[in-house]
């Protein structure tokens, strides 16, 4: 089991930072990494897939990174729609402070709001936030009733013309991932499948 999806790891040292190149839909980032976070060397496979699959963002809206690691996903969602307001959440302090970090140094440090996954549930929901779009690539490995739980809690904020795009390895459930989605009353299809992966297109619940 990865710690980094229990462990609340404190922020990188100067000394723990590494810079990492990424050509992400047409941009150039420049992001910092370091280890105890998912992928803390490079963009992996599956983040990789999700960003060639997804279909275009509205020019603007509320969107979400949900487990958003070292930010990938959310500057890559601020740099493409510049009138958006991006959350990015996630349970590890170190991947926030990277966030935070690589949205400031690419420009989106306005535009991309980080918190902890619990305090930015309780926000979302006490302010009546909805999300325009949610892209996850996430933590299949916390096992089926986590996954389940906090897939049920963020996709309940969905907007009404609203859609998330979740990435899912194929061998470690995405088909069953979608079955379930729909049994709990998810319009949920297969837009992608590619190098082993599912990218999963949910839209909200009627």
């Amino acid at each position: 089991m990865d710690d980094q999806y229990f462990t609340d790891s404190a922020p990188a040292t100067d000394a723990e930072l590494r810079q990492l190149h990424v050509s992400a839909r047409g941009h150039e980032l420049e992001m910092w990494v370091s280890n105890r976070v998912f992928s803390g060397n490079r963009l992996d496979l599956g983040t990789r897939q999700l960003l060639a699959e997804a279909p275009a963002l509205p020019a603007d809206g509320t969107f979400l990174d949900l487990g958003c690691g070292w930010g990938p996903l959310a500057v890559t969602m601020a740099l493409e729609a510049p009138g958006a307001r991006v959350w990015a959440v996630d349970v590890n302090t170190r991947a926030l402070d990277l966030t935070r970090r690589n949205a400031l140094a690419n420009g989106v440090g306005d535009a991309v709001q980080v918190l902890p996954a619990a305090e930015a549930l309780e926000v979302a929901r006490s302010e009546g936030i909805r999300f325009d779009a949610i892209w996850s690539n996430p933590p299949v490995r916390i096992g089926k009733q986590a996954l389940h739980q906090m897939l049920s809690d963020w996709l309940g904020l969905l907007a009404q013309d609203g859609s998330a795009h979740l990435v899912v390895q194929r061998n470690l459930g995405a088909d069953s991932l979608m079955g379930w989605l729909i049994e709990q009353g998810w319009p949920a299809r297969r837009l992608a499948s590619k190098k082993g992966f599912r990218i999963i297109e949910v839209r909200p619940q009627s």
